[in-house]
């Protein structure tokens, strides 16, 4: 049973390709998606391994009960991630939801591009973070009541509450109720920096809430495609058979993963400064190791060598 939980957002600061393998389809190698709405997502497993090599990299200290210890020492590593070759020793401690889709950016004909949600999205945010204990995250709106609205300050309208998206003409709500959801989340969703400030002030306009079905439409077909080659290099053409496409989330995807903790389940021996006197305690000790020690920026996915799957990482 978790006792202890961290929401984070990711946000794609390079498109992302968290592949499912082969399929026999249009694209070669898809993104993963969930199997009953069609959404991205990112693997929960996925973003456990990342992090935890972001971890073994590290050479950053983390002080916790007034001492201090490496991120990347190996047995604490183990101790928080499971052991990694001899998993029958012990479980870990600590479990990653899977990364869902929160607002998905696409093109505009004003304003360059609007992030894009649904109140089917927006409720199960909701509903996810009830699930953290001590939060409540709630708007005064009515989700349901909120389809095909944008902020009163939007700079998407290109004549009559009309915007484009894409190529698809849609006919919006200045709604001060999206107002609110913005500002709610701008903070939240990108780091207290200065060099943040535009890009929260774009999100507070540039949200667009959708119908279930319109935001569904441009996830499944507004994610980038690229055609790959491999080039003989004495012939300067393209090798038999080496062509193929890939799929990716778009840099500027916004999406959100819990991290949830259960007491250490070494024994006592080999719990060093995160043992506790409660297993709740001790849980709260792992989510402070993992706050303290996840780096700002990850890289998840594949490609990492040609620049993609850069993500930004910031607490809720």
């Amino acid at each position: 049973m978790y006792k202890a939980f961290q929401p984070f957002f990711l946000v794609a600061e390079a498109p992302i390709h968290a592949g499912s393998g082969s399929e026999v389809g249009i694209v070669d190698l898809p993104i993963q998606r969930e199997r009953h709405t069609g959404f991205p997502k990112i693997e929960g497993s996925g973003i456990k391994g990342c992090v935890r090599e972001a971890f073994a990299n590290s050479s950053k200290q983390v002080e916790i009960q007034g001492q201090k210890i490496k991120f990347s020492d190996r047995a604490y590593i183990n101790l928080v991630f499971g052991p990694e070759k001899t998993g029958d020793e012990h479980a870990g401690s600590i479990a990653f939801t899977d990364a869902r889709v929160f607002f998905f950016p696409v093109k505009s004909l004003k304003g360059v591009f609007a992030w894009v949600t649904c109140p089917l999205v927006l409720a199960r945010f909701m509903e996810d973070i009830r699930r953290v204990e001590g939060r409540d995250f709630s708007w005064t709106a009515n989700i349901d009541n909120l389809e095909n609205t944008i902020s009163t300050e939007t700079q998407l309208i290109v004549v009559d509450n009309r915007i484009v998206l894409e190529e698809f003409t849609f006919e919006v709500t200045r709604n001060k109720d999206v107002d609110e959801v913005a500002r709610s989340l701008a903070d939240i969703i990108f780091p207290v920096d200065p060099i943040y400030d535009f890009w929260r002030e774009k999100f507070k306009k540039d949200i667009v809430i959708l119908k279930d079905d319109d935001f569904k439409s441009f996830v499944t077909t507004s994610t980038e495609v690229v055609a790959r080659t491999k080039i003989n290099s004495e012939t300067g053409t393209v090798e038999s058979g080496a062509l193929w496409t890939e799929e990716y989330l778009p840099q500027d995807t916004i999406l959100y993963s819990i991290a949830m903790a259960t007491h250490l389940r070494a024994e006592d021996s080999k719990k060093g400064i995160l043992k506790s006197d409660t297993p709740k305690g001790e849980a709260e000790n792992v989510i402070g190791f993992f706050k303290q020690g996840v780096p700002e920026v990850l890289h998840i996915g594949g490609n990492q060598t040609i620049g993609k799957g850069i993500v930004r990482i910031n607490m809720m």
